[in-house]
């Protein structure tokens, strides 16, 4: 849809479907406030639908504005179906940054309800521009609310980590405390949505809550709660892989190497490899410069009898420079090469330029998986 302060903003296919379902409560509501509209308040019902998303676009541009003055990538913002999200790709380094992050969007949503409150006063309540300007700022003060509510992946849940972060000074044990609050959440969510609806305590009785009966509540109170529980748990999951992710270092990865040259067969290559009790292969010219990289997926297509007579040239990768990594290569800073420049071997080499080994994608995966399985 754009890229506002060159962050690009998509729209997932899950909002039409969002879009749809106000417009049809939102024209439910106009019926009964507006009757003279007929039809025609289906158009302003969208209008509506479109109006709000984009106030909630101004609260994630609000995350991504202070991402950026952080010095904190930012892949994308999408529009899905409850809300938005900004994919901000690194942690914060303090407590305090982690709090103003979270609190922004929030404080970006109570202003505009303060804005849409004022421009209330400006004009006739029981017009179009009255209904709406009066639907978009409950809607954000519904969103404000919501957001601010102390558990993960809620920005509320945010501040409560950075403030758990900050006494205790382990950014886990706020990660912990707030994902368990954000899964407790979940569960008030699923019970008392509908118990709310039911009794009347969000409106005059169940039909006045947008139009929706009992099983209507109980969905959207399940899907929810569901969001909140699934979001809860991938925050957990994201800090232990972060504490992990130290573990992940190039140099302990990587598989010595045996340069041979171009015209070498596969077969003395393979031999000599053996003799030194290497696992991977690098091409390098007269010079002993490296030119490509054998790879391994192609050795393996290679019947044993057809060895000898097939070189290892035509076996090989070409080296990009995104495919010469460092030997001192470890955790974020690795994985961030490795997505750059996606491949399934790299030549990792030393600071003097000297060639380390052969770094294999399918290694650094099973280190994942594996720093992953153990526990804190």
């Amino acid at each position: 849809m754009g890229r506002p302060f060159g962050v690009p903003v998509y729209v997932a296919p899950s909002w039409f479907l969002v879009a749809a379902l106000i417009t049809w409560v939102f024209g439910g509501q106009l019926d009964r406030v507006l009757p003279e509209l007929g039809a025609a308040r289906y158009l302003v019902s969208l209008f509506f639908a479109v109006a709000f998303y984009a106030s909630v676009l101004i609260h994630e541009l609000a995350h991504t504005v202070a991402a950026l003055r952080f010095k904190l990538p930012v892949r994308r913002i999408q529009l899905q179906f409850f809300g938005g999200v900004s994919e901000i790709e690194k942690e914060t380094e303090t407590p305090g940054r982690e709090f103003v992050l979270a609190f922004v969007g929030p404080l970006l949503s109570l202003i505009l309800a303060g804005i849409f409150y004022l421009a209330m006063q400006t004009v006739d309540r029981g017009t179009v521009p009255g209904v709406l300007i009066a639907g978009l700022m409950i809607s954000n003060l519904i969103v404000a609310a919501f957001n601010l509510l102390p558990g993960l992946p809620l920005d509320g849940g945010r501040m409560l980590r950075a403030v758990v972060w900050k006494i205790t000074g382990k950014p886990m044990s706020g990660t912990i405390a707030a994902a368990w609050v954000g899964r407790a959440l979940a569960v008030a969510v699923l019970i008392g949505l509908p118990l709310l609806t039911q009794t009347g305590a969000l409106g005059s009785n169940a039909e006045d809550v947008g139009g929706m009966d009992t099983v209507t509540d109980a969905l959207l109170a399940a899907i929810l709660a569901a969001i909140i529980w699934t979001g809860a748990g991938n925050s957990l999951r994201m800090a232990r892989l972060r504490e992990h992710l130290p573990e992940l270092r190039a140099r302990n990865l990587t598989r010595r190497a045996v340069p041979v040259e171009t015209d070498t067969p596969l077969s003395e290559a393979l031999r000599r490899a053996n003799d030194a009790g290497a696992r991977a292969l690098v091409v390098v010219d007269a010079d002993g410069e490296p030119l490509s990289l054998v790879r391994e997926a192609a050795i393996v297509g290679v019947p044993e009898h057809r060895r000898p007579w097939v070189d290892v040239s035509g076996l090989a990768q070409d080296l990009t420079d995104g495919m010469r990594i460092s030997a001192e290569l470890a955790g974020e800073d690795l994985l961030d090469v490795l997505r750059a420049t996606p491949a399934t071997e790299y030549l990792v080499v030393e600071e003097s330029g000297e060639i380390y080994g052969v770094l294999s994608a399918a290694d650094v995966e099973r280190a994942f998986v594996k720093a992953m399985a153990r526990p804190n």
